[in-house]
């Protein structure tokens, strides 16, 4: 199951939305998890076979952006790897202004300020004009 559009561009802000429940149908029939991948964030206190915090995410071009029913993703929890088997990957890519998706388009000030400059989630989700510009640094442990 996917869920995107929900990182820090695409929701904006990267809102705790990731906990998908499986679905009631696939519940009734027995099934107690199946993977569940996401740009998004949860609580720590879900549980089951979740990839969250895809990057980069849907809403700023990621390969989510490209998942459509019935595509195989293949995912190697060992190896660090997601690959989304399409081979019309380039058909289905349609370019958004500034890596922001087109829902975003007209909007102004701080939304605008935050969707065009905001980091992806394995890079902090912090502002890009503020990189190097703190005293210390923030270890890659602590995000």
């Amino acid at each position: 199951m996917v869920l995107k559009n929900c990182g820090p561009k695409g929701y904006p802000g990267m809102a705790e939305v990731g906990n998908m429940p499986l679905p009631a149908k696939l519940l009734q029939q027995g099934v107690t998890d199946m993977v569940r991948i996401s740009d998004a964030r949860m609580s720590g206190t879900a549980y089951g076979t979740v990839v969250l915090h895809t990057a980069p995410e849907a809403a700023a071009g990621g390969p989510l952006a490209l998942v459509r029913d019935g595509d195989m993703i293949e995912l190697d929890v060992a190896g660090r790897r997601l690959h989304l088997d399409v081979s019309d990957g380039r058909a289905r890519r349609a370019p958004a202004p500034n890596g922001a998706r087109r829902a975003h388009e007209g909007v102004n000030g701080y939304q605008k300020l935050f969707v065009e400059h905001v980091l992806q989630a394995d890079e902090g989700c912090d502002f890009d004009f503020l990189l190097g510009k703190r005293e210390a640094g923030i270890p890659r442990h602590s995000h």
